[in-house]
């Protein structure tokens, strides 16, 4: 039987060792546990639980820390160490509102100058996002729907708007699941990248930008709701 730490079981963070840097693999365990809410935002992400957690040593447990620290993931504060991060709904708010012109700006340029090969590539993208959504499972939703942003903003062909949405992609992933998690909000967003898509494929870029914003505006309208929620529930 596992053996519980910190109220998780210890084999479910174990790190498996093989050609993946072991930095790297502590660093993708404890990033997707933050990500799939298994430590909560406000937990104390203590280094000898982790440890145990993973079976690694402090060093490594330390370093992905600092990296996640870097993400925006992770905070330390003083006389409590390292937290797992709270988005507030001002930081949510601004970062949906860099995202909407951003990717505005991304669809118009995918449409207007990707080669074929690339709106295939964001098509069948799309294909593989449908079938997510078909299945129900959220952890599969939201990969999927990273992966159709990797896509996108490769086929975009501006590297500057590219590495900025990527700087805060653990940020954004953790505020998609949580517009995700709102009642009703799934088949919205599914229409929303169908509209995305269909655009870029009739290469309109005034369309294609406008349906990238307003998926971002929807996307935050949800995020925003769900973290009202959560903070009046937490004031109770």
């Amino acid at each position: 039987m596992a053996e519980q730490v910190g109220g998780l079981e210890q084999s479910s963070l174990r790190v498996k060792r093989n050609n993946i840097t072991l930095r790297q693999q502590v660093l993708d365990v404890l990033r997707n546990a933050i990500l799939e809410a298994r430590f909560k935002p406000g937990d104390r992400l203590i280094e000898r639980e982790l440890c145990e957690l993973t079976g690694v040593s402090r060093t490594s447990v330390r370093e992905a820390l600092r990296h996640l620290e870097s993400e925006g993931l992770v905070r330390n504060i003083p006389n409590k160490g390292p937290t797992v991060a709270t988005v507030g709904l001002e930081e949510a708010q601004q970062i949906y509102e860099m995202r909407e012109a951003l990717e505005g700006q991304a669809g118009r340029l995918f449409a207007q100058r990707a080669p074929a090969g690339e709106v295939s590539r964001l098509v069948e993208a799309n294909e593989r996002l449908e079938r997510a959504f078909q299945s129900g499972d959220i952890q599969k939703i939201v990969g999927e729907t990273t992966h159709f942003y990797d896509v996108f903003l490769e086929g975009c062909g501006n590297d500057l708007i590219r590495d900025a949405i990527r700087s805060l992609n653990a940020r954004i992933v953790y505020l998609r699941v949580t517009s995700m998690s709102q009642p009703g909000r799934s088949p919205g967003s599914l229409h929303e990248m169908r509209r995305i898509v269909e655009a870029i494929a009739r290469r309109a870029p005034d369309d294609a930008e406008e349906a990238c914003k307003d998926h971002v505006r929807r996307a935050c309208a949800a995020a925003l709701e769900v973290l009202r929620q959560r903070k009046g529930e937490a004031r109770r």
